[in-house]
């Protein structure tokens, strides 16, 4: 099989993200090769190469899993197309589900202190989806932010990190956010079966809603609503949704499987397309095999919450 690596730049990613939107949209007309290449402006051998690189198989197979899926949609009764989407795999185990996760709360003195004397290695890096800022303390990983193409998109991306941790000693580390992004979407199993170490600053109740996220959004799509039942405000499905739209680390915390109650995307910090893109290539065959590590849920740790000032 094609190598996937090097991670896909903006660029590619963007030309994934229309492609898998045409998709989506147009699969009941069964489209050709040539006109889902044309979405990407590339040719059908060019595009198709670029599609198997980032999904593992070609476009036509894509299709025929969409139609696939839709298919056995129309054969179940379900109240709701998220149940619908239950009932035909997107539910089924992720990459996330692969990592052992801990997520942890910064200490009261490091919130205190905006992060004076910590130290932050932070890069820019690809990954499946466009570049990325990556971010990491000795407590774990603790930025992680997609990065749009445009003049600036860096620097506003550096200025929302700086913002986040004021007082902290910044390091550019290319390559350490690199093997970040390698053991996050990699093909390449971590051996040493340690946790993946989240480490956040957020109030009490956006913690909550961060380590709700971690159990019922790791496995595959979940609503507004039941992560309101998870943290104990059922009806606060609007206050759930600004501590999703405050998550500060893209993926890791699955904010992107979190849909309208109708199954609808809904909103997406980082786009609607990149929304889509996760979630088609979270739920394709395979994936749930990278870099596998021992096989466990996320889990968070039993530290007190700490509350942001």
């Amino acid at each position: 099989m094609e190598s996937r690596h090097p991670f896909l730049d903006n660029r590619d990613f963007a030309r994934i993200a229309r492609a898998i939107r045409y998709i989506d949209d147009h699969f009941r007309e069964q489209p050709r090769l040539a006109q889902i290449a044309s979405r990407a402006q590339l040719s059908e051998f060019h595009f198709n190469r670029l599609f198997r690189r980032w999904a593992g198989i070609t476009p036509r197979q894509y299709l025929a899993f969409i139609t696939a899926r839709a298919a056995r949609e129309a054969l179940h009764s379900t109240p709701s197309v998220l149940e619908a989407a239950y009932s035909v795999g997107l539910s089924g185990p992720g990459r996330l589900h692969d990592l052992i996760v801990t997520l942890d709360a910064v200490t009261p003195g490091e919130l205190k202190e905006l992060g004076r004397g910590m130290r932050i290695r932070y890069g820019f890096t690809g990954t499946p989806f466009g570049r990325a800022l990556i971010a990491s303390t000795t407590r774990g990983v603790c930025h992680l932010a997609f990065v749009d193409s445009g003049a600036g998109a860096e620097r506003a991306a550096l200025i929302a990190l700086e913002h986040a941790w004021p007082r902290a000693n910044l390091e550019r580390d290319e390559d350490a956010a690199a093997r970040l992004a390698e053991r996050v979407w990699g093909t390449a199993p971590d051996s040493s079966g340690t946790p993946l170490r989240l480490a956040v600053r957020g109030t009490n109740f956006q913690l909550k809603v961060w380590r709700a996220l971690l159990e019922l959004g790791a496995s595959g799509p979940t609503t507004y609503e039941a992560l309101a039942r998870a943290v104990g405000v059922s009806g606060g499905a609007r206050a759930v949704g600004q501590a999703v739209g405050a998550n500060p680390l893209a993926w890791l915390i699955p904010c992107h499987n979190v849909l309208r109650k109708n199954g609808e995307l809904g909103g997406y910090h980082w786009g609607e397309d990149r929304k889509r893109a996760m979630l088609a290539w979270q739920a394709l065959p395979g994936h749930s095999r990278l870099g596998r590590l021992p096989l466990s849920p996320p889990r968070a740790t039993a530290a007190p919450l700490q509350q942001a000032t």
